[in-house]
């Protein structure tokens, strides 16, 4: 079992392959904490134990493994992996092997040996292919070493675990921006791109299994092939160009990109090829030019009402999702006011809003003027309010349209209700299309055509036209 960050439990199917005879117990189960790239991270090891002959427990106390993939990024995400791996602690069997591997090992494997010193093995966030050794190991052991990330090669086996019509594809790791909150480049590295050829084998493996949507990832997809030689965000350009090649229909998504890395070129191309999601994943965190300054961001508020406003007259109907921070230190009521004013003047369609965490090794931790936990949670509550007012403004304006779905399945609470998902929505953070009426849906994964009839919240109600 693969137990993911938002509690969604899959069941990965064993590819064929060879196996070995494994002499304990075989049954290994998963837990994947924090980012879609860890996600990745996630199913190469699964993919690994699988072909060497274990298989996937249905439950944690059914496990002689026990693999849980942390994330370190906040400490509200290292609180969280501490809690999960209590858990594990508590529930696992008599004899069963509690490894623990990811960011959180790669920087703070003290304070998880200080809280869990019986873990029985430690393995790096760049050593994803020694899990084969971690679960084999007779006694307690590590292996952390310097390589801070991880890029599978087409060679090393990954088992998909997400729904079969959709996937993650890994373009890059690790970060050659210094934003001044951040500390990925400590936890990750340097920016490190996958080379072309190896993505376009990935994506055709990926489109051969049947998946309609591409999800491409990296901590931000415009700095890919700066380290090849590319400039700018011509990099990313060219290598949608590469993917486009492919002819077969299938939708593209892109996570995360930049505002200072959306050119001309890049909005041009979304808008020619229908099968380029129109949909950006685009991280501003504030608009306050002075705010923007001391984040040591690349961009301006003028530069961001530039990009919106580019791509919002290009590109009709096209989704924006973003990440915004509250209480980042020295940040005054009137900043504060200034971004609450500009979610309402130029509406973002998907917000992520995050109250500042002052990380160790970052510099934001260090500037005087922090601000308190409660004005941070106040000014959460109102722009989260502000927020969901806006995105029921712009979902009744899709009230009548008939748009592109994938049906995905049952809803959850309810086998008369179906719920999929249109370009503008992407998994587990974004709304959903409920279908009160999937009598023409005859098989889940698939494209249909869905009139929309009503909005609930960030979720639109839909019923399938064809």
């Amino acid at each position: 079992m693969l137990k993911m960050y938002q509690e969604t439990p899959v069941v990965a199917s064993e590819p064929e392959g060879g196996s070995r005879f494994c002499l304990r117990g075989n049954q290994v189960y998963f837990i994947s904490l924090g980012c879609p790239r860890n996600l990745v991270d996630t199913e190469v090891m699964l993919g690994i134990l699988l072909k060497a002959g274990y298989q996937v427990a249905n439950d944690m106390p059914e496990s002689d493994y026990i693999i849980i993939n942390t994330c370190g990024f906040l400490e509200a995400s290292r609180d969280e992996a501490l809690s999960v791996i209590d858990e594990a602690m508590d529930e696992r069997k008599e004899g069963a092997k509690v490894i623990v591997t990811g960011c959180m090992v790669q920087t703070h494997s003290d304070q998880i040996k200080e809280h869990h010193p019986n873990v029985d093995y430690f393995l790096g966030s760049g050593d994803v292919e020694g899990i084969l050794k971690a679960v084999e190991a007779e006694e307690q052991g590590f292996q952390i070493t310097s390589t801070r990330s991880y890029l599978e090669a087409g060679e090393v086996p990954r088992q998909i675990s997400t729904p079969h019509h959709y996937a993650y594809l890994k373009i890059a790791e690790g970060c050659r921006k210094r934003c001044a909150y951040c500390i990925i480049p400590n936890i990750k590295g340097p920016l490190k791109s996958k080379p072309v050829e190896r993505i376009l084998k990935e994506l055709k493996l990926l489109l051969d299994q049947g998946v309609k949507e591409i999800i491409l990832i990296a901590q931000d997809l415009g700095d890919w092939g700066k380290d090849l030689g590319f400039r700018k965000s011509d990099g990313l350009v060219h290598l949608l160009k590469e993917l486009l090649q492919d002819e077969r229909d299938f939708w593209l998504r892109l996570l995360y990109v930049y505002p200072d890395e959306i050119n001309d070129d890049l909005i041009e191309l979304i808008r020619t090829d229908g099968r380029i999601c129109r949909y950006l994943d685009m991280p501003i965190q504030h608009v306050n030019n002075d705010i923007l300054k001391s984040m040591r961001r690349a961009t301006s508020k003028e530069d961001i009402i530039r990009v919106i406003t580019n791509l919002r007259e290009r590109i009709p109907d096209f989704t924006i999702r973003t990440s915004l921070i509250v209480g980042y230190p020295g940040e005054t009521q009137e900043q504060f006011e200034e971004l609450s004013q500009f979610i309402q003047e130029y509406p973002l369609d998907n917000v992520g809003i995050f109250q500042f965490s002052p990380e160790e090794g970052s510099h934001a931790a260090t500037l005087s003027d922090q601000i308190s936990d409660k004005v941070k949670g106040k000014r959460h509550r109102r722009l989260a309010g502000l927020q969901l007012k806006k995105v029921e403004k712009l979902n009744q304006k899709l009230v009548g349209r008939t748009l592109r779905v994938v049906v995905e399945g049952y809803h959850p609470e309810s086998d008369l209700l179906m719920r999929g998902r249109h370009q503008g929505q992407c998994p587990e953070v974004d709304g959903q299309v409920i279908i009160n009426d999937g009598s023409l849906v005859t098989a889940f994964g698939e494209f249909y055509d869905v009139e929309i009839t009503g909005v609930a919240g960030y979720d639109l109600l839909g019923r399938v036209v064809g």
